[in-house]
């Protein structure tokens, strides 16, 4: 579920809540311009695991879920997991805990 606020802002990354989590976490960013945006989940290996939003968005806050599920929708293990968001030149990552 992606919600747009319309507000004025810069761009940003925040920190997923809960953390650690299970089973769910929402991770919220702010997108000031139409842009095109891509936030994905990586394990510690730098695998990635799952996409999250693929798609161009127009400015606002936006937050999405994620249920601790793969591509295939399988359960990952417990650790530590990273979210990544490109939109235009701005790149930032976080890192979150999924406990079991």
């Amino acid at each position: 579920l992606i919600i747009p606020i319309r507000a004025s802002f810069q761009i940003a990354l925040n920190q997923n809540y809960p953390n650690p989590f299970n089973p769910s976490t929402s991770i919220s960013y702010a997108i000031p311009e139409k842009n095109s945006v891509n936030l994905n989940i990586y394990d510690v290996s730098g695998s990635l695991v799952r996409n999250l939003v693929n798609e161009s968005l127009e400015p606002g806050l936006y937050t999405v879920s994620w249920d601790g599920t793969n591509f295939y929708g399988s359960k990952v293990s417990a650790g530590m997991y990273f979210y990544k968001i490109q939109s235009g030149s701005f790149v930032s990552t976080q890192k979150m805990i999924f406990i079991k």
